[in-house]
């Protein structure tokens, strides 16, 4: 099957499946096949703070390896979980997103791990020197998903993926489901 006539079948598909209310499902095939980002969808996890879930769909646009802009992304991300966990007091959690999920960006600059490493050592990361203007989790998310949506616009591997002009060119097109 063609990229093209690929790409429209599953513009199809997810528009039936988002019509008949099958969001979950229109979320996995958005991601299963990587040709359409749902920036709405991202958006919306990242405010509700589901960074697993949000980490999980956009894995199947781009890895963390892709580009700068991608490890950008998924370090944006981790960081704040990992913010998110101390601001908690979960300081065992915190330990695990350090070691599984925070380690491989020590190989673009140790010293920001190290960094990030004390911060389990005081009682108030905002104390930090970096972390001041971080305010609450609330407003912490609307910054850092800023910071993200720039990455991601400026992302080479978005290109000609987002879900919204996809669908717009589907219900202007004279074909019928």
């Amino acid at each position: 099957m063609s990229s093209s006539v690929q790409k429209d079948c599953v513009a199809r598909i997810l528009k039936f499946l988002e019509d008949h209310n099958f969001k979950e499902t229109a979320h996995t095939l958005e991601r299963e096949s990587g040709l359409f980002f749902n920036l709405e969808f991202f958006e919306e996890m990242a405010q509700k703070g589901e960074w697993n879930e949000a980490e999980k769909y956009i894995s199947g646009f781009t890895k963390l390896e892709d580009n700068k802009l991608s490890t950008k992304i998924y370090f944006e991300m981790r960081k704040q979980k990992y913010l998110e966990t101390l601001d908690k007091q979960e300081y065992g959690k915190a330990v695990e997103i350090l070691n599984n999920d925070l380690k491989v960006f020590a190989q673009y600059n140790n010293e920001l791990y190290k960094e990030m490493v004390l911060l389990i050592t005081v009682d108030d990361f905002r104390k930090h020197a970096s972390l001041t203007k971080y305010g609450d989790t609330r407003s912490a998310r609307a910054s850092i998903l800023r910071e993200i949506k720039k990455a991601i616009d400026a992302n080479p591997v978005f290109l000609g993926k987002f879900r919204v002009l996809a669908l717009a060119s589907l219900q202007m097109s004279n074909l019928q489901i």
